[in-house]
């Protein structure tokens, strides 16, 4: 018996076994050995997740003068308009491909979409700022964002590399870096854009970066890429490469099957169903309709306040430089690494409706006072929105197993995307739009920008509510 006994046991730890030249399985004994914080898988997720996100925002404190100097809109309020669709163009080609993306980083592994992802922000983005026609301008975004594959599988890499009780910390960490990479961007382009113009000293008026005074930022970002692509070399794989044998799962089965009782093995049937279609997710698929609402309301946001804060007074807007938004944002961005640190993650969603309510009456402030109350009003709107788009990054990971974790984030990214394509080009519509309308008798100029930016938000409250959002059962990460 004791001889029985003991054969029985290999046999049934079979599913549990490491297979030999697989990463996937060589990063998992890793994890069994080691209980602590991978720290520098850590450092990788924060690099990455910085290279994906400051190339999308670095624009937004120099486009509107971009447009301007690009002289395709024929009058000032229009240049909003014009704005909103070289923003979209980059969501726009990722909408495309980033569902191909997550497929991708399902069959070849994580590490070569980032790498390639990586290597075309380095290339697409020094393009970018040698733009000197619109056209160029709106080609190269969509070209960087088609071949940017980089945002779904790192937020299943982030999953994988650590143990289950540290899964909201990695999350946490992507969106931080997400979010600190979309206040870093535009401090960037706001200090860094038109050198010849702020740093006569530094840059002559016959220099490249006179003749296109936007690429110096984008030339930066492009260097940080460049070496993160480098670092990306010592990036450990965490995809299972390999294909379970037939014969000893059969045998597996077999002496597991009295083990299991009925209605257990009713469920994992079930489980197997729902694991063939994404689509028939609901747990899925409602994170991802609540992630992309939220999405549209942030893009919008960041595209309407880059806008509002620079046009002039009497089109309603701030008259700040580029440099003075791109200190706003950065106070901002330092504001959410010590929220995600040390306040995250419970914090109610619907503060963020009063605040963009007050943002129209700032115009009645200058000065100091103006300083004041636009940073803090920054400061809490965007510490928000970083709580609710984790709190989507876990539940969209935990309602899909590990080998579908590629494609369910690549499907979540076309999905935001798309929404984010449509955002900075209805923002700007509706911008220009409200720069026409300063004395209408109903909500006024911006007042009703921010308005309809609060209807989303309303919305998007309304869908974390059951019987819509429905919380998955948390699946192995193996």
């Amino acid at each position: 018996m004791e001889e029985e006994a003991g054969a029985e046991v290999p046999l049934l730890k079979v599913k549990g076994e490491y297979h030999q030249g697989c990463p996937g399985c060589a990063y998992d004994r890793k994890k069994e050995v080691y209980r602590g914080l991978p720290y520098k898988e850590f450092l990788y997720l924060w690099m990455i997740c910085l290279t994906a996100a400051l190339p999308i925002s670095s624009l937004f404190p120099f486009l509107y003068f971009m447009i301007r100097d690009l002289h395709v809109a024929k009058r000032t309020e229009d240049i909003g308009f014009y704005a909103g669709f070289v923003g979209a163009s980059f969501m726009f080609g990722r909408c495309l491909t980033s569902t191909i993306w997550g497929i991708a980083a399902d069959r070849i592994g994580r590490k070569p979409v980032v790498v390639f992802g990586i290597f075309a922000v380095v290339i697409f983005n020094t393009l970018f700022g040698l733009s000197f026609t619109y056209w160029m301008a709106i080609a190269t975004r969509f070209l960087l964002g088609a071949l940017n594959g980089l945002l779904g599988p790192i937020k299943a890499y982030a999953i994988e590399v650590c143990r289950p009780e540290h899964e909201a910390l990695a999350l946490s960490l992507v969106s931080t870096a997400w979010g600190i990479g979309l206040i870093i961007g535009p401090a960037i382009g706001g200090y860094l854009s038109q050198p010849a113009e702020k740093f006569p000293n530094v840059f002559s008026p016959d220099s490249l970066f006179a003749r296109f005074p936007y690429f110096l930022p984008c030339l930066c970002i492009s260097v940080f890429a460049a070496v993160v692509l480098i670092g990306c070399i010592w990036m450990p794989e965490t995809l299972h490469k390999h294909k379970a044998d037939a014969n000893r799962s059969q045998t597996v089965e077999a002496l597991e099957s009295h083990l299991i009782d009925p209605k257990e093995k009713a469920d994992q049937n079930g489980s197997l169903d729902c694991k063939k279609s994404l689509l028939s997710n609901w747990p899925l698929m409602s994170s991802i309709i609540l992630y992309c609402v939220f999405s549209f309301h942030d893009m919008a946001y960041t595209e309407i306040f880059s806008l509002w804060a620079e046009s002039d007074r009497k089109y309603g807007g701030l008259s700040l430089s580029s440099e003075d938004v791109g200190q706003v944002l950065a106070i901002t961005g330092a504001s959410l690494l010590v929220y995600q640190l040390f306040i995250y993650p419970r914090i109610n969603k619907i503060l963020c409706i009063p605040i963009l309510f007050a943002y129209p009456y700032m115009t009645y402030l200058s000065g100091p006072g103006l300083t004041i109350i636009l940073n803090i009003a920054s400061v809490i709107k965007n510490n928000l929105g970083v709580t609710i788009i984790t709190g989507c990054f876990i539940l969209q990971n935990n309602a899909v197993p590990q080998d579908q974790r590629g494609a369910a984030n690549g499907l979540a990214m076309t999905g935001m995307s798309f929404f984010k394509a449509v955002a900075p080009a209805g923002a700007g519509i509706v911008f220009s739009w409200a720069q026409k309308r300063q004395h209408a008798s109903f909500l006024p100029g911006d007042q009703m920008v921010f308005f309809l930016l609060n209807i989303f938000e309303l919305l998007g409250l309304i869908l974390t509510f059951k019987p819509f959002l429905a919380v998955p059962q948390q699946h192995d990460t193996n």
